[in-house]
């Protein structure tokens, strides 16, 4: 009878520790499980990212084409810009030539002469516009009135052309 208590206790021994074995089992399936379903998450998170990642590539380019193309309108518009800028600065130049001239008149104009006063000649420039014609005859003497309103005249275009022209400058 001594060795069936030793063995019951070995089997029994035996048992217990199947049954732990059984419950650390079913622990890890369930550990398993759960991994299993992350694992198909972070598959799906994957993907999305990688689409996503594609989209953005996608956009990038089309950036670049778009900042490409501003670029270039730019540069033509500043090269507009540039060469705009020489013709006003030539057509000041021109204008302030003009005013000298007009001025140059009307001094010669308010100056008491004995003698009738010889007409200044005027050459024209390649880009000035060219200087009106009195309506009176060219043997005519021009009047100091005329003159004078003509010097007004050619004093406010030439300031309202000056305000324009710092106007689209800035």
């Amino acid at each position: 009878m001594s060795t069936m208590p030793v063995g019951l206790m070995i089997e029994s021994l035996v048992a217990v520790l199947l049954l732990v074995t059984i419950g650390y089992c079913v622990i890890l399936n369930k550990r398993l499980k759960r991994l299993r379903a992350d694992e198909e998450s972070l598959r799906a998170t994957i993907s999305e990212l990688i689409t996503a990642s594609e989209i953005a590539e996608r956009a990038i380019i089309g950036l670049k084409a778009t900042a490409g193309e501003a670029d270039r309108t730019l540069g033509a518009r500043l090269v507009s810009a540039e060469q705009l800028s020489h013709t006003l600065s030539d057509q000041i130049r021109t204008g302030n030539a003009v005013l000298d001239r007009i001025t140059q008149i009307t001094a010669a104009a308010r100056t008491p002469a004995e003698a009738p006063a010889p007409q200044p000649a005027v050459q024209p420039q390649a880009a000035a516009p060219a200087a009106p014609a009195p309506s009176a005859p060219p043997s005519a003497p021009l009047r100091a009135s005329d003159i004078r309103s003509a010097a007004m005249e050619a004093t406010a275009r030439l300031e309202h052309f000056r305000k324009r022209s710092a106007e689209q400058a800035a």
